[in-house]
């Protein structure tokens, strides 16, 4: 008896350990993967609410018009129905607004290198990705804010390579070591090809440095008009600049981009009561008008091309005129953006998770969440700067990605929502536990579910007991994401360019990457 009693233990000891290991291994099914359906859950405003403000986006381009459009948009416009007013404004008429957003793209396939990461833009689907052009990088030993560099923008790169929630990169910073506009373009793209196989998006300074670039891209998938075959590159691009005038050398862009068939992300980023009205529903009235505006400038062209209705209203701080990427407003702006954009049936864009704060804090940390669970409970299709990005949006964050990636699988998990249904619902499971051992652990019914109805975070964030916390070093999530960024960092250097492609490319360009 006194010999079998330890024997006992250790056995179940033993066996114990071996069960919370397996349940510690990451699981087969992922519970919350990217693209969850998501058919307007949170929705700001009413029906009424809807009308009036698409209202007035049509008085707003029919009575004061567009200025400062260009020749060439002003010829192909008024040939289908626009006119040009007595101040020289490009007017359209309601019945041209609605034709055109009839005949524009509802959804296209946007395409990574790897097709194992091709996802459907438009829709009722949600996926999160990157953005915006930071020219600070907050630096992993130092801590403090510096120039960001093309090494910076590189190694973001094959960070989100290795990040499953993040559907796509939009490089995030610019190489700000590299001065000629040329270069810079050559090798921002050249960073994006190295680094990542997912679906990705750049800038182009000028039109002229659009060809060149996607005949790297052609070099890349193995020969001349592949790129155009499967485009996993978009341009993002802001023809209009608020309040209601064209830019031209944006339009240029464009029409650069889409004689190479280079998907457009059309982004408005006005600014409340500065390039915007001060009022919320004023300013989603005005801006809808301009990203409509942004809509007919590819559709006169090009009938369908694929575009992004990205209207991204961003908030100012009145007091100081400083630029604010985080709080309810913001959060509300966008998700309201893209409640309208998925009423008129357009691909939405819009933006979330560009915290004030400097460090990886407490800060940072409610105001991305906030952000991203209210724009993508509104149903938004592509959700901008959703990662990495600080300090309004001067900053990109190594820990700041690893942390808000982890963020994104439970705003994922969130808009899955619960399935009910008779397995579900379990009325058996709920018998066997009453009328057996008063519980549910280890039950048939919750071994099936435990993976796929429920999200296990990876070790960044702490589950542990304070005690056992306290043992493994009383570290922070920052400190637990800085360590995982260098390691992912010191280990991670995908070959997605074989030898003679790189060799070809940079005998065609100057690369500054070694």
């Amino acid at each position: 008896m006194s010999d079998a009693k330890p024997r006992r233990r250790r056995g179940s000891q033993s066996a114990r350990a071996q069960r919370h290991a397996e349940r510690a291994a990451k699981p087969e099914i992922n519970p919350a993967p990217p693209g969850p359906e998501v058919v307007g859950q949170y929705r700001p405003l009413s029906e009424a609410d809807i009308q009036a403000i698409y209202q007035a986006a049509l008085t707003i381009l029919s009575d004061i018009g567009m200025g400062e459009a260009p020749p060439v948009l002003v010829q192909q416009a008024c040939s289908q129905g626009a006119t040009v007013n007595a101040r020289g404004r490009l007017c359209f008429s309601p019945t041209m607004v609605e034709h055109m957003i009839a005949i524009a793209c509802k959804t296209f396939t946007y395409y990574g290198r790897d097709p194992a990461h091709d996802f459907t833009v438009g829709g009722h689907r949600v996926h999160y990705g990157t953005g915006g052009a930071a020219v600070q990088t907050l630096d992993l030993d130092t801590q403090q804010y510096r120039p960001s560099t093309l090494q910076d923008l590189y190694d973001f790169t094959r960070l989100i390579d290795t990040l499953p929630n993040v559907s796509w990169f939009t490089r995030c910073c610019i190489a700000t070591d590299v001065e000629d506009p040329f270069d810079l373009d050559i090798n921002t793209a050249y960073a994006l090809l190295r680094g990542t196989t997912k679906p990705v998006g750049t800038a182009f300074t000028v039109a002229e440095n659009v060809d060149p670039i996607v005949d790297m891209f052609d070099l890349a998938l193995g020969g001349e008009g592949r790129f155009r075959e499967r485009p996993f590159c978009k341009a993002h691009i802001s023809p209009v600049i608020s309040p209601l005038r064209y830019g031209e050398d944006a339009v240029e862009v464009a029409l650069a981009c889409m004689r190479r068939g280079v998907p457009i992300n059309n982004i408005v980023a006005a600014q409340s009561g500065a390039t915007a009205p001060a009022t919320l529903a004023g300013m989603l009235a005005s801006t809808l008008a301009e990203t409509l505006a942004a809509l007919i400038m590819i559709n006169v062209f090009e009938p369908g091309y694929p575009m992004i209705f990205s209207n991204w209203p961003l908030v100012v701080d009145l007091r100081s005129g400083s630029f604010c990427g985080g709080g309810g407003e913001i959060t509300l702006l966008n998700a309201a953006s893209a409640q309208l954009s998925n009423w008129l049936g357009l691909p939405s864009g819009a933006a979330c998770s560009m915290s004030d704060a400097k460090a990886v804090d407490a800060q940072m940390g409610l105001e991305k969440a906030i952000s991203a669970l209210g724009v993508g409970l509104a149903g938004c299709n592509m959700v901008y700067e959703s990662s990495g990005m600080t300090a309004s949006l001067l900053g990109a964050s190594f820990e700041a990605f690893v942390i808000d990636d982890v963020m994104l699988g439970h705003v994922y998990r969130s808009l899955r929502g619960i399935e009910v249904n008779e397995a579900s619902i379990g009325l058996d499971a709920i018998r066997e536990a009453v009328y057996g051992d008063g519980h549910f652990l280890g039950g048939t019914h919750t071994m099936n579910v435990m993976e796929s109805e429920y999200l296990y975070p990876n070790s960044l964030s702490d589950r542990n007991p304070p005690s056992a916390w306290q043992e493994n070093g009383a570290t922070d999530m920052q400190q637990r994401a800085r360590v995982h960024a260098r390691a992912v960092l010191a280990s991670h250097h995908p070959q997605y360019l074989d030898p003679a492609t790189d060799a070809a490319i940079r005998e065609r360009y100057r690369i500054y990457l070694s």
